[in-house]
């Protein structure tokens, strides 16, 4: 018998380590191909993208949100993978009625951290789980991060304008590699203004990639409307992903807080 406590405190209990895994969550998608799974991936949503050979060939079964339930159980998993804030709950109550359910809570990197080693053990994966964790760990411990004097307003969104607060694993990683999140007595993903931005006063005004695909024409746009704010692109994955993506991720920061 296998058994794991996932991060909202609940036990599973699997017959055998699982060989029909489907993953909800694209950031632990990659994970699960980074920790050499394969085959005993069956199923991800259309938003899973990375690995691209899996994104061609593994069968969707809907969005994050919107999740394709008959589809799911008509696969027959023995495991699905989802995430608390990317995934719905009464969906994933939905799942839990026909396939056991890990659910993550990532908002901190010692969180990612042990979901990467909980999730290699619950696929017996746990040597390769080690080596992703002491790699990531490698690259975070490389450089020295001291704070920087840069205040930052880091957008998800546009109409209405949407950024990240305190408990967010977005805020966890600007505050990692020095940046202060000038909206960090908020919580979650709070809708501001123009106006509210202007009141923080900003250095940089960070544009996602995701969700919204932010691009160069909303990078002028807001370059003529905070012409004092400096305002940079941003590959959102690496700010968010919580997963083996995290061992690129810290290079990436550093290397975007350079350009400052």
């Amino acid at each position: 018998m296998i058994t794991s406590i996932d991060q909202l405190g609940k036990s599973i209990s699997l017959a055998s380590y699982p060989t029909r895994i489907i993953s909800l969550v694209p950031s632990q998608t990659e994970l699960l191909y980074d920790l050499g799974l394969n085959e005993e991936v069956i199923g991800i949503t259309k938003f899973c993208t990375y690995p691209a050979a899996w994104h061609h060939v593994k069968e969707k079964i809907g969005g994050t949100k919107n999740l394709n339930i008959k589809k799911i159980s008509d696969l027959n998993p023995d495991l699905v993978i989802a995430n608390k804030e990317e995934n719905q709950r009464d969906q994933i109550e939905s799942i839990e009625a026909f396939c056991p359910v890990w659910t993550s809570d990532v908002q901190t990197i010692p969180d990612a951290i042990s979901m990467i080693g909980s999730l290699a053990a619950l696929t017996d994966r746990s040597n390769r789980g080690s080596q992703i964790i002491n790699a990531i760990s490698t690259e975070s411990n490389a450089h020295i991060i001291t704070p920087t004097a840069n205040r930052v307003v880091y957008l998800i969104w546009k109409d209405p304008w949407m950024t990240v607060g305190a408990d967010t694993f977005i805020n966890s990683m600007l505050e990692k590699y020095g940046l202060k999140n000038v909206f960090d007595g908020q919580n979650r993903y709070p809708v501001i203004s123009e106006q509210n931005i202007r009141d923080r006063n900003p250095d940089i005004i960070l544009l996602s990639s995701e969700p919204f695909p932010f691009k160069a024409k909303h990078q002028i746009d807001l370059r003529k409307k905070f012409p004092q704010t400096r305002v940079l692109l941003a590959d959102g994955s690496m700010f968010s992903w919580y997963g083996s993506r995290l061992i690129f991720a810290g290079n990436y920061i550093r290397r975007l807080i350079s350009e400052l």
